[in-house]
């Protein structure tokens, strides 16, 4: 059986596979992501393409120094509209991305893709609507200073698992996709290639 590495630096998806039982060893990816995104959505690819490809291009940067290995790769964008939003740069940007969907519904689309010698086995993506509740700048403040740097950490300034739940009214979408990887389809696609027990 190959051995499974996942292509992230990601605490959550780390986690997500540990308590799924899945073992991987981790190996980020050190690609351009930003460079990536823009030259895909020049080329008129939407946010939830972007996530796919993104979560291709991790893996199999990371395949190239792991031959033989199975290689976990996971993105996320979000969209508000026509608005794409990467992490934030500092948590001057991070308070200002957060004022912007306050009162909305943005979309978090998560990619994941199996990837073994360059090759993609496996390829998906899942999208989750999230509407904000019309929190008060003083509640926003408030948080930014608790959350600290952890506001730079995802895509959008939150962790659903912890304190960025109080930011939302109502979610449409599948937790783990939200968390940032489509568990059960990858779960799914593990356990047809015959990487993990069926």
């Amino acid at each position: 059986m190959s051995a499974l590495v996942l292509a992230s630096k990601s605490a959550a998806r780390a986690a997500m596979l540990q308590a799924a039982g899945i073992t991987v060893a981790l190996a980020p990816a050190d690609i351009d992501e930003r460079a990536f995104d823009e030259a895909w959505s020049r080329e008129g690819h939407g946010p939830d393409v972007v996530a796919r490809l993104l979560a291709e291009e991790k893996a199999r940067a990371v395949s190239r120094t792991h031959p033989g290995a199975v290689v976990i790769g996971a993105d996320q964008t979000l969209a508000l509209g026509p608005r794409r939003f990467s992490k934030p740069a500092d948590v001057a940007e991070a308070r200002a991305n957060l004022a912007t969907l306050r009162g909305e519904t943005h979309h978090l689309h998560s990619g994941v893709a199996l990837v073994r010698d360059g090759e993609t086995l496996f390829a998906t993506v899942s999208s989750a609507a999230m509407a904000m509740r019309a929190f008060s700048d003083a509640f926003l403040d408030a948080y930014i200073e608790r959350q600290g740097g952890r506001v730079l950490s995802s895509v959008g300034c939150y962790q659903l698992e912890g304190e960025g739940i109080q930011l939302f009214e109502r979610i449409d979408g599948d937790y783990f996709t939200i968390l940032g990887m489509p568990l059960l389809p990858l779960l799914s696609a593990l356990r047809h290639h015959g990487l993990v027990a069926s």
